[in-house]
């Protein structure tokens, strides 16, 4: 796993409440029963200053899953290989 991907699930897990562990690309807002609007605002947030970069609207909307996040950091340039 990657330094950011680690960085990636720890933002989550913190966030959310949920293990790092447990994180994968089942990993929703459909599986994750704390995962609600405002924690959603709270992820967002917490992502954009833990990698330096400013979603969109529409990304901020769509991200709604772990794969789904992993492709929008990707698209900002960071690199989760």
């Amino acid at each position: 796993m990657s330094d950011n991907e680690t960085r990636l699930k720890g933002v989550m897990a913190d966030i959310l409440k949920i293990d790092t562990a447990t994180i994968d690309d089942e990993t929703s807002v459909d599986t994750v029963e704390a995962w609600d609007s405002l924690r959603h605002l709270n992820l967002v947030l917490a992502l954009e200053a833990e990698f330096d970069v400013s979603f969109t609207e529409e990304q901020t909307v769509e991200i709604l899953n772990y794969p789904l996040i992993r492709i929008v950091l990707e698209e900002h340039g960071v690199s989760l290989s």
